[in-house]
């Protein structure tokens, strides 16, 4: 199968060669390898001028386009706008990982996105959404000298596939240049314990490769009673964090550490209560009797949480009022887990502590 593609969306004269032609009626097949999964809202204009890939262009409402690539990193530059009207995209792929964000294009404006991915599963799903999306074209093209950031982590950091629930990991490509990809191993429930046990820390380490990224991220079911998931502050803690950092550098990689975000507990006067405690110190003491880059996430969230305020945090965690979203019919409560917002904010914060940390040559691919 071709590493390259050069797709050309929209009506009107074909391309020709490089270009592949997609049409609204272009459905994905096995035969093609190539198309959209579900076309029943994808329509079509072609604006004309003189420059077919712009001129041209896809209005996928909530569509997704999927591409057939052998597993491996891609950079793919999507070019999004309209002649005559403004428009809105948002593109997510795989999981939900965001890589453009309600990104806008006045009337006449062309805006170019290049990120990063990694395919896993021998496919690239493309998901469009935006009150107005566009796409003109698509490259693809494979990237060899990619480096890939995989994370290990709970249901703070996973891929969350319910509207609006999001973790950080699954925000973090928004933050980063092309030639990083991010692989979301994190998995809700999960503690440095189980996430062994299961053999979840064996599949990062059968693909990660020297000079690769592994962050680690656990603490909130490190807490809970089960023998399946229970672990120590000082004592198996230390010692189930100390097996991530030890094979990741094994193999040529190298580990951060990342202490887990506060949860929304506010005391009278406005401060974050801690409620992770020695775990948190534990992971602090590691990282210096490993020497492993640290980015402390707790006080970072602290910080966030206070400079905002009880009521108004909120707006970062899953708080909802009844019948606000579809998936919540009686509303939520809950102060681990983020708003898409949210997510986004942490996953900021994550990417600040690389540019503090000057975590070289990565923080040069921090947008």
């Amino acid at each position: 199968m071709a590493a390259v593609f050069k797709f050309d969306f929209g009506i009107g004269e074909a391309p020709g060669a490089p270009f592949i032609q997609v049409l609204p009626e272009t459905v994905y097949s096995e035969a093609t390898g190539y198309g959209f999964v579900n076309n029943e809202r994808v329509s079509s204009r072609d604006r004309g001028g003189d420059n077919r890939l712009r001129g041209a262009f896809c209005i996928p409402l909530e569509a997704v386009f999927r591409v057939d690539l052998p597993n491996g990193c891609y950079t793919i530059t999507a070019t999004v706008g309209d002649a005559i009207a403004p428009t809105v995209t948002t593109l997510k792929y795989g999981t939900g990982r965001i890589v453009v964000y309600n990104a806008e294009t006045s009337a006449g404006q062309y805006a170019v996105h290049s990120f990063t991915v990694k395919v896993t599963n021998g496919s690239l799903r493309l998901a469009f959404s935006g009150i107005a999306p566009r796409i003109n074209a698509l490259d693809i093209v494979k990237a060899t000298q990619a480096t890939t950031i995989y994370l290990a982590g709970d249901s703070t950091v996973t891929d969350q596939e319910t509207f609006p629930y999001a973790g950080w990991g699954q925000m973090l490509p928004m933050y980063f240049k092309t030639d990083v990809a991010i692989d979301n191993h994190a998995k809700s429930g999960r503690s440095s314990r189980s996430f062994i046990d299961e053999g979840r820390l064996a599949a990062i380490l059968d693909q990660i490769k020297p000079n690769d990224y592994l962050w680690i991220q656990f603490g909130h079911n490190d807490q809970k009673p089960d023998v399946e998931r229970a672990t120590e502050p000082f004592g198996s803690y230390k010692e189930k964090l100390a097996v991530y950092v030890e094979e990741a550098r094994a193999r040529g990689a190298r580990p951060v550490l990342i202490t887990s975000m506060h949860r929304r507990k506010f005391d009278g006067e406005g401060r974050i209560i801690d409620t992770h405690g020695d775990y948190l110190l534990g992971m602090k003491q590691l990282a210096a009797e490993m020497d492993v880059p640290l980015i402390d996430l707790a006080e970072k969230s602290k910080a966030l949480y206070e400079r905002l305020g009880d009521e108004p945090s909120k707006a970062l965690f899953m708080w909802a009022y009844p019948g606000e979203f579809i998936h919540f019919p009686i509303g939520a409560q809950d102060d681990t887990h983020f708003q898409v917002q949210g997510a986004i904010q942490i996953a900021g914060l994550v990417a600040e502590g690389v540019r503090e940390l000057g975590l070289s040559p990565l923080n040069l691919y921090l947008k």
